[in-house]
């Protein structure tokens, strides 16, 4: 199996990497084609939007349809959406094939969790290697989007998706088994109200904050129609599970602070102490390894003790000098690499196999709500105010995955 959970890591890593490697390119992309700062934000938000708001509903989809085909189609929408990425010729072009991108990660992440989860023979150290790759990949963004955009132009961060996106679709087919999980047919009210409500929430906390109170509405709709219909796309008894709804906060909580923090970093390094791409990319190194050596470890309150590490880390970035930021690079990257492989191991297991598609969207969407809400709350407030809010909410997280853990989990019930 290891050929196959290899494949699924790296498709992982590079659609997560995706968020954080554009992060480096934004002043050279708005130099290029001339952006305003309101469409600049677009090309951040366009992936966000379309990414976090189909995630649910892609993640239902594997399951009916096939896990595998999705994540093949993904991986191949994700590839073609890049190529256009990398060749637009104007700022609606790229915002345009963003949208797409977004899409074609949306299909292709909750896919390759729940292969992980339901192929895999060791399940939990599968799930740890997966986890670890999407957190890898985000932290490693801030590094090669720095490196690429210096050696070959913004462009280079989107056209280096293309060739391994390509591999990757002709691999799946030969190292991974088809795998389906329960349902008959799709909920389309549940699947359309779920999708255009979380896609109006990102857009609402990235872009249009009257979009909030539209979604508020749909996503009461959706869970109306949920409590009806025969066979919902989000079966009420899952929510009702300790351990999914506390792995679910804490993937939410963990990115809504490390993405502002590492961006508020990045944009102080660059606008304030006069650093290139490529050297507030390296920077970051520390990070990523630290990402990679959290993942492995295993100390007990796994999730509280990642946020806590999270939550010290932001209050010594306070200091912003050199030495502060390799400390809280350190914590931070330890941090996010415990807590994100421990709720996701939990959130996997939460949930019976036939229903990790579904599972790994609600995973994956709440990681994606984090992203929009952290930066759209944390940065404006600079780099100070927004640190000081960050520890506070890990600290709040770490506080509140304390007090659910000691809760007696309940029989799994359908």
């Amino acid at each position: 199996m290891l050929l196959p959970v290899t494949l699924l890591c790296a498709a992982q890593f590079l659609v997560v990497l995706d968020v954080t490697i554009v992060a480096v390119a934004l002043p050279a992309i708005r130099d290029s084609l001339a952006l305003s700062p309101e469409s600049l934000q677009w090309v951040v938000s366009a992936y966000t939007l379309t990414f976090g708001g189909l995630l649910i509903a892609a993640g239902r989809l594997g399951d009916l349809l096939g896990r595998r085909r999705l994540f093949t189609a993904g991986l191949v929408t994700f590839g073609a959406a890049s190529l256009a990425c990398a060749l637009a010729p104007s700022a609606p072009a790229l915002v345009a094939a963003r949208a797409v991108q977004g899409a074609g990660a949306a299909m292709e992440a909750p896919a390759a969790l729940a292969l992980v989860a339901t192929t895999a023979t060791d399940r939990r150290r599968a799930v740890s290697w997966w986890t670890a790759a999407a957190a890898a990949g985000g932290a490693s963004g801030w590094v090669l989007g720095g490196v690429l955009v210096e050696a070959f132009g913004w462009p280079a961060v989107f056209m280096v998706n293309v060739p391994l996106c390509a591999v990757g679709a002709v691999l799946a087919p030969l190292l991974l088994r088809e795998s389906r999980g329960a349902g008959r047919g799709l909920d389309l009210p549940g699947t359309l109200t779920v999708t255009a409500g979380l896609a109006l929430l990102v857009l609402g906390f990235t872009q249009l904050p009257p979009a909030l109170p539209v979604a508020a509405l749909l996503l009461a709709a959706f869970v109306a129609i949920e409590r009806r219909v025969e066979d919902p796309i989000l079966p009420g008894w899952a929510l009702r599970r300790p351990g999914f709804v506390r792995a679910n906060a804490v993937a939410l909580v963990l990115v809504a602070t490390t993405t502002p923090a590492m961006f508020l970093a990045i944009l102080y390094q660059q606008e304030e102490l006069g650093r290139s791409a490529l050297e507030a990319g390296l920077w970051c190194v520390p990070f990523n390894l630290a990402v990679i050596a959290g993942s492995m470890l295993r100390p007990p309150h796994a999730m509280a003790t990642g946020l806590a590490a999270i939550a010290t880390g932001a209050a010594v970035l306070l200091a912003l000098t050199p030495a502060a930021f390799v400390v809280a690079f350190v914590l931070m990257g330890a941090g996010l690499g415990c807590a994100s492989v421990a709720s996701t191991a939990s959130g996997t297991a939460a949930l019976p196999d036939e229903e990790q598609g579904i599972a790994s969207g609600v995973l994956n969407a709440a990681a994606q709500i984090g992203s929009a809400v952290g930066v759209a709350a944390l940065v404006p407030l600079g780099a100070r105010g927004g640190l000081v809010l960050t520890a506070l909410l890990a600290l709040a997280g770490a506080t509140g995955s304390m007090r659910t853990s000691r809760r007696r989990p309940t029989t799994l019930r359908r």
